[in-house]
């Protein structure tokens, strides 16, 4: 047999095995991320605010907020708060750049965090599944500790009992309303 058809079988057999490699870890499921379930006590010297605010609001402070903590993440990503809440980045994949957008809508949990179920996703001209879109995006972007990103069940969980606002101070969403842009927080404030 001659030694290019060798070199090319080889060559051939190198690719099928790395996209089925890619392939598999691309849609192997991931470890479930236990949340734990802490809300924000509220000691009896503490101030409590009730902060209403709209969706332009929550969204101005959401990027400020990651803007500072992914800094040096190599994806950029942009969120849109209006109806829903949509966040938009790009995947660089085989050296393409392909644009995606995720839309989620957020629920209030019981302890004053808030989960963002995903709703819809559009990946370029590709169709992927959202679970890919949200472990590929785990896998690339470091987020802070208080965004908890949930691929397998397709949702993103913020923790802001982990959030610090101010010294001390700690935030408990207790209403998210965007269809009549109304956002209610509590701000628990130690006063000691």
């Amino acid at each position: 047999m001659n030694k290019w058809k060798v070199a090319f079988f080889i060559l051939t057999g190198a690719i099928i095995i790395f996209f089925t490699v890619l392939i598999y870890w691309a849609t192997s499921p991931t470890e479930d991320v236990q949340i734990d379930r802490e809300s924000v006590a509220v000691n009896p010297t503490d101030s409590v605010l009730l902060v209403e605010s709209t969706a332009d609001d929550i969204e101005k402070i959401a990027m400020g907020y990651l803007q500072k903590e992914l800094a040096n993440s190599p994806i950029p990503i942009d969120i849109d708060v209006d109806k829903s809440i949509e966040l938009k980045s790009e995947l660089t994949v085989f050296g393409f750049t392909v644009p995606f957008a995720m839309q989620f809508d957020p629920i209030v949990t019981e302890d004053g965090n808030i989960q963002l179920k995903q709703n819809s996703v559009n990946v370029g001209n590709i169709n992927i599944d959202p679970f890919t879109v949200l472990k590929l995006m785990n896998d690339s972007v470091a987020f802070p500790e208080w965004i908890v990103v949930r691929p397998n069940d397709e949702e993103i969980y913020v923790d802001l009992s982990d959030l610090e606002v101010m010294t001390g101070a700690r935030v408990k969403a207790k209403e998210i309303d965007l269809r009549n842009n109304r956002v209610l927080l509590e701000v628990i404030v130690p006063n000691e």
